[in-house]
Formats: C-alpha cells, sequence, structure tokens
C-alpha cells in the first residue's frame, strides 16, 4: 500500500469512529415533532425554521456559537429546499424509471429524467427569462423541421435515428424540451413524449439546503438523484463572484488521499485542497452514516462554514427514485 492510501485509510477509520461516537439526532427531532403537535397557536414560519435548524445542528453536533459568513440572515424560502417542478409526461417507453430531478429559484431550469440502461428521457423546463432561451421562438420559426405540439409549433434537432429533441414554447414564458437518447426512432418517441406532457408538479425535497452563504453568493438548484432511495444524492449548488460552491449528501465516502484535518460541523473532518481541474472541499461523515462534502475554488474557512450552516432535513423526500 502507498503513503498516499495509507494516509487515505486512516483519514477515513478515523471518520468513520468518530461518527460512531457521535449523538444520534433522532430522538431529538422527535422531541421536535411531538412539541409541535401540542402547539394551539401557529408561529410564523420563519422562527419555526430557525428552531428547525437550531435543533438540527446540536443533533449534528455543531456548536452553538457559529461564524456568520454573511452580513444578511439566511432566507429560506420554500424554493431554498423544494423546488416545484411543474411538468410531467403521462407517457414514457416500456423500463424507464425516474431518477433524476433538479431546479430551483429564478430562471433556473427544471430537469427529469427517466432511464433504462443507458437510455435515457428528459422533460426540462426553461424561462424565456434566461437569455440563452428568449429568442427560442424565432428558431423555431426560422427551422424547417417543424411538428405541432399541443396545437403550438414545435422544432426537432438531433444528430442522428438514437438522439432527438424536441422544443416547444406551452406559452410566452416557458420552453420545455423532451429529448431522447439511446433508443431507437428517437424523433417519435420524444413526439410521443412531449404530446403527453401536462402542468402537473412535483416536488424535489432532498435531505439538506443551505444555511448562511458567503457574501454575494445565492443559491442555484437542488438537485435529487439515484437509481432508487437507497443510494439517493442531494446536491446543492450556489454561485457569486467569489465562485461557485457544491454541496453534496450521500452514502458514498469521496475521495480522501491528500486530505488533512478539520473540524467540520463540531466534527473531525478532512480537507482536501484544489489540485489541478479539482476542487477544494471539505468532508464529513455524520452520525447518520452519510457524508456531507462542501467543494469549489473558496478558501477552506468558507467551505467549513458553508458545511456548518447546511440545515438537514429528516423526512426527504426519496420515494419516486427509480419509479416510473
Amino acid at each position: 500500500m502507498t503513503p498516499s492510501n495509507e494516509t487515505e485509510t486512516l483519514v477515513r477509520d478515523s471518520l468513520e469512529r468518530l461518527a460512531e461516537q457521535a449523538p444520534d439526532g433522532n430522538e431529538v427531532l422527535n422531541a421536535l415533532a411531538r412539541a409541535r403537535q401540542r402547539q394551539h397557536r401557529r408561529r410564523p414560519r420563519l422562527a419555526l425554521a430557525a428552531v428547525a435548524a437550531a435543533v438540527i445542528a446540536v443533533a449534528a453536533g455543531v456548536p452553538l456559537v457559529v461564524t456568520t459568513v454573511t452580513d444578511a440572515p439566511a432566507q429560506l424560502t420554500p424554493a431554498a429546499g423544494r423546488p416545484v417542478l411543474a411538468y410531467t409526461p403521462g407517457w414514457l417507453p416500456d423500463g424507464f424509471t425516474e431518477q433524476y430531478r433538479s431546479g430551483g429559484p429564478g430562471n433556473t431550469a427544471q430537469v427529469r429524467q427517466w432511464q433504462s440502461g443507458a437510455s435515457r428521457v428528459e422533460v426540462a423546463a426553461h424561462s424565456t427569462a434566461d437569455p440563452e432561451w428568449a429568442q427560442t421562438a424565432l428558431r423555431i420559426s426560422a427551422l424547417k423541421d417543424q411538428v405541432v405540439v399541443h396545437g403550438r409549433v414545435a422544432m426537432v434537432t438531433g444528430p442522428s435515428d438514437t438522439i432527438a429533441t424536441l422544443t416547444w414554447m406551452p406559452d410566452d414564458r416557458h420552453v420545455l424540451t423532451a429529448r431522447v437518447e439511446g433508443v431507437p426512432d428517437a424523433r417519435t418517441v420524444a413526439e410521443q413524449v412531449a404530446d403527453s406532457v401536462t402542468q402537473e408538479p412535483v416536488l424535489v425535497r432532498g435531505e439538506a439546503r443551505f444555511g448562511p452563504l458567503p457574501a454575494g453568493m445565492r443559491e442555484e438548484a437542488t438537485t435529487v438523484r439515484g437509481s432508487d432511495s437507497d443510494n439517493a444524492t442531494t446536491m446543492l449548488d450556489a454561485s457569486g463572484p467569489s465562485g461557485k460552491v457544491r454541496v453534496t449528501i450521500g452514502s458514498g465516502s469521496p475521495a480522501l488521499g491528500g486530505s488533512g484535518p478539520v473540524q467540520v460541523r463540531g466534527l473531525s473532518g478532512a480537507f482536501v485542497p484544489a489540485s489541478g481541474p479539482a476542487d477544494a472541499q471539505v468532508t464529513v461523515r455524520l452520525s447518520s452514516g452519510r457524508w456531507l462534502t462542501a467543494s469549489g475554488r473558496l478558501p477552506r474557512e468558507q467551505l467549513v462554514a458553508v458545511a456548518d450552516g447546511i440545515v438537514l432535513d429528516s423526512a426527504p423526500d426519496y420515494a419516486w427514485l427509480g419509479t416510473r
């Protein structure tokens, strides 16, 4: 075994031992639920969010004194943890199951994906307020290869018989795309998928959401992915003038080669500096056994602060993963 592999093994073993000794937050969360049921008058939603964040932080072992990374308090809007994806296909080829949902505030694209082996069907919604999609109506009108979807003119593009994208506008504010990959007669399949799409919203509720972020940085998207609920992963993305940050929570341990110790959420974690195209990252194993990683081209202290501020959700919605 090489020295770098020995180091990585020692760090991972140390994190796992410390995580096993960490307090279990389930009792605290259950007590909070019972207390809510006993309440006879409603409290402001932001107050409840603050209480929940504090209880979850204590359950995870975070010190009560937390360094603030922005002058403004965290704005925990519904979009921050539960973005709504508004469009649902009523028909899919046999054997496809949903394995990916992503959305966020503002003009963030809404994306849903179904897979069958290496084949994929994706339905996405974009805003015409996004400059990339603002001229879609002109592009559709200029393309010769047109079809009609729900009474609207649409265009079909694709490099081969197994890859096709159908683009249409259900109204003046949205652009929808149905993309099919790895399926014979992809154009026909894309048309069938598009014809079946209705405005039936679904939620994206992962197991975490952002708390405080570095000044000027804003949330971009919440993504949940996995072939089933047992291997689900939640990803949170944010960006700003100082760069981008991604927080991932999943069952798999990230690579820890070249890491050094760092305190994260009151636990012993690991810091891996940026190297070449790879971002810097801080990683910690939670008491649940799940791994939380914050990565980006940010200073170590900011990555730690972002990870410390993450609000954990005790009831993520992963039931749809691996279903039709």
